[in-house]
């Protein structure tokens, strides 16, 4: 196991989520992406097994704002996606 990521407990979430959330949130995604490596895919920042922690963490706050895969691909990508 990865020491960097030898936890297996996820990142809490927040108790609700706002825009500064999913401003922290894409940027865990954005930063803790995929690369792919001779041993399988490894979090280009930390290099653990991705997805790893704070990768995860991101998706899900960006989950429970409502942002669908392709909306979280739209800001990603530096598109705009109307908030609720």
């Amino acid at each position: 196991m990865d020491p960097v990521d030898d936890s297996t407990e996820d990142l809490p979430l927040p108790p609700y989520v706002t825009k500064e959330d999913v401003v922290f949130a894409l940027r865990a995604v954005v930063v803790h992406a995929a690369d792919q490596r001779a041993d399988g895919e490894r979090c280009r920042k930390d290099e653990a097994a991705h997805p790893c922690r704070l990768h995860r963490w991101g998706r899900r706050v960006l989950e429970r704002r409502g942002l669908t895969d392709a909306q979280v691909q739209t800001l990603i990508a530096g598109g705009t996606v109307a908030l609720r």
